[in-house]
């Protein structure tokens, strides 16, 4: 990482700052660097609150902070403020992948120090930053005398929102435990417990998204709901102990974050997840590569292939070789291969504690493919499904890792495909959370990469761990094969940009080309091609799988787009959008001078006027567009889609039309 310290004017700048703060005796106040969002920070008769608003207007009211703690006295009254400190930070980072290449971090830091004023006297900080566009806080459990280890029962973190109008959000634990639910829109009364990012609309045009960053050794955030516009932190519980949370002291929470937004597009490009978490271990993170790639997975979903043994098993030499050659013939950097190793026959959700994950079926040469593969350079992804077993992958992690590194594996498909983990505890509590960690640690160690299905949800440690790639975590496309409810409408992926992919890369798997070709009567892919192209843009993942079998692609001129686009970004724009109708992105290649925008909506036909004023001035480009047919709809006609190439400049507004269920991809490059 690339870290530069912005310091003209700091001094200065340090004096403002401490302007504007109050220093009265149990209140603290500070601002945001633009003056925009101000935080209040109180205790009132003993307990602790925060509130926040954005030029005068309230957005937080006062909230309170604490814990319910188990075997202690709760740790949320009584308090007063013993010490607050103020500082700025302005920074400006560089990522080895992602959206964008470099990243500020601008913000105000308000650190509180609380204490009891009755005994046994304990002592609490909580640490908040202020950004233009949010705020993030966290608690700081010190070290003191007399409190070693700490059991918690319950955060007393509250979200006291008064104008919360609408919320788009998912239930926790209700459908499955993986994050697969389609978002719900409703009024803030309709809600219970719900996950996060929260996406909530007020009355008073601001968009908000509550969420968390840095999730360490700690239970997973969910929100409840105690009123309307009043939301509380409930987190998920070990199941075997109802308790929260086992720590010692010293220790430190996840980071709560707000986003506020005016617009929603402004929630996408928000920092503030990334800049809450720590900077990178990896040293040296050369290794570490974003690429596009096909796999032998599709065919397992539409049951062409199966992952266990038969004459249908999927993971045989000769198959993947040819996928080998498909990957090399058109710019493809990585092959995944599914079924490869012992324990797929039978239940093997039911009995995963079978899987090894060093013997592979007889069909199944590893280290001759991965020699083919080497010479096609073309890099097998492997494939570790643990079947919610993750004691039986944790004592196989160092033997399954050092094989990959011996063949030139350097990355990993994990797949925790059980409700619970061992049997016993959630995914998103803090036995899971131990245990993902645990396992993308282990992969730094041998120089792997990591595409976690069935995950916690992601909270930023992409950053901290740069080989931590991309997750699940979400309904993929996948659910077009055989999904009871015929597949992902088409106003699914014009949420989730603003719901699920706040929280971090997604591994969605677009790039479906055959749409009847499924696993179950009655599933299909509910969108026309174009818009499957349009999604290799909108929805961000730095190793990004085209979903669909080689044959598909054959013969197809739109293929053209998948080959050409990226996966690593030097800036993303959101030019456009509304939650569950429409949204435009636009991305500049990392490594060439282009611009990919991809536009889709959701069942309506619409018309988008797209101004082109992001690229540069005095300049000719060709923009290469993939456009739905005039006769395109995702019901009727989802094939038919128009290529052309027209001369543009920054002046340019070109005019969209997207069917139903439809979208635009666009290729932008300099004019020759």
């Amino acid at each position: 990482m690339i870290v530069q310290l912005v310091r003209k004017g700091f001094a200065a700048f340090s004096l403002l700052l401490l302007a504007a703060v109050a220093f009265a005796a149990n209140e603290v106040a500070v601002k945001s660097p633009n003056g925009k969002l101000a935080l209040k920070v109180s205790v009132v008769k003993g307990t602790a609150y925060y509130e926040l608003s954005r030029n005068g207007k309230v957005v937080v009211s006062p909230s309170s902070l604490g814990f319910t703690l188990r075997n202690a006295p709760s740790l949320d009254r009584n308090f007063s403020i013993a010490r607050k400190a103020v500082r700025g930070i302005n920074e400006k980072w560089e990522q080895p992948w992602g959206e964008r290449r470099w990243v500020v971090n601008q913000c105000n830091e308000l650190v509180v120090d609380l204490q009891e004023t009755t005994k046994p006297n304990r002592k609490l900080t909580v640490v908040f930053r202020v950004f233009n566009d949010g705020l993030g806080f966290r608690y700081v459990f010190p070290k003191q005398q007399g409190v070693d280890s700490v059991i918690v029962d319950g955060e007393e973190t509250q979200f006291n929102l008064p104008t919360a109008k609408n919320i788009w959000w998912i239930p926790v634990h209700r459908d499955n435990s993986f994050y697969e639910s389609i978002p719900r829109y409703t009024s803030m009364a309709s809600i219970d417990t719900v996950n996060t990012p929260a996406t909530i609309e007020t009355s008073d045009g601001l968009y908000l998204a509550i969420h968390e960053a840095n999730l360490t050794d700690y239970a997973s955030m969910t929100l409840l709901s105690t009123g309307v516009g009043r939301l509380k932190s409930e987190l998920v519980p070990w199941r075997s102990t109802g308790v929260k949370v086992y720590a010692k002291a010293p220790f430190s929470s996840p980071w709560r974050t707000i986003i506020v937004a005016e617009k929603p597009g402004d929630l996408i490009t928000s920092n503030i997840m990334l800049n809450l978490n720590e900077p990178s271990k990896i040293k040296d993170a050369s290794w570490i590569k974003p690429g596009k790639y096909i796999g032998v997975w599709w065919g397992m979903h539409i049951n062409k292939f199966t992952w266990g043994q038969g004459p249908k098993h999927g993971a045989n030499t000769q198959t993947v070789k040819e996928y080998i050659d498909f990957a090399a013939q058109n710019g493809f950097s990585g092959v995944l291969v599914e079924g490869w190793n012992e324990g797929w026959d039978g239940d093997w959700v039911a009995e995963g504690y079978k899987f090894s994950f060093t013997k592979a079926y007889p069909d199944f040469d590893l280290p001759e493919i991965c020699r083919y593969a080497a010479s096609k350079n073309v890099k097998l992804i492997g494939h570790h499904e643990t079947g919610g077993f993750a004691t039986n992958y944790e004592n196989q992690l160092e033997d399954a890792f050092k094989l990959y590194q011996q063949h030139g594996v350097n990355a990993v498909k994990t797949g925790y495909v059980n409700k619970y983990l061992d049997g016993k505890e959630w995914h998103d509590g803090q036995y899971g959370v131990r245990h993902y960690r645990k396992v993308v640690e282990a992969a730094a160690r041998y120089g792997i990469m990591v595409d976690n299905h069935e995950p916690v949800k992601p909270t930023g440690l992409c950053r901290t761990f740069p080989n931590f790639m991309t997750q699940e975590g979400g309904r993929g496309q996948e659910f077009d094969a055989w999904s009871e409810d015929g597949g992902n409408k088409p106003g699914y992926t014009t949420v989730i940009p603003f719901t699920r992919m706040l929280a971090g890369p997604f591994d969605f798997t677009p790039g479906t080309f055959n749409f009847e070709n499924t696993g179950r009567k009655g599933t299909r892919v509910q969108t026309t091609l174009a818009k499957q192209l349009a999604l290799m843009v909108v929805i961000y993942s730095p190793l990004q799988m085209a979903s669909d079998l080689p044959e598909s692609y054959s013969g197809k001129p739109a293929f053209q787009f998948i080959k050409d686009v990226p996966c690593d970004w030097e800036e993303s724009l959101v030019l456009n959008g509304e939650i569950g109708k429409f949204v435009t992105f636009a991305r500049k290649d990392r490594n060439a001078h282009a611009w990919y925008v991809g536009s889709i909506t959701n069942e309506d036909e619409r018309v988008l006027q797209l101004p082109l004023s992001f690229l540069d001035r005095g300049k000719k480009y060709v923009a290469q567009i993939y456009a739905d047919g005039a006769d395109a709809d995702w019901k009727t006609n989802p094939y038919s889609v128009d290529i052309n190439a027209n001369e543009v400049d920054a002046a340019t507004v070109l005019t969209l039309r997207l069917a139903k269920g439809g979208g635009v991809a666009i290729r932008i490059i300099p004019k020759q």
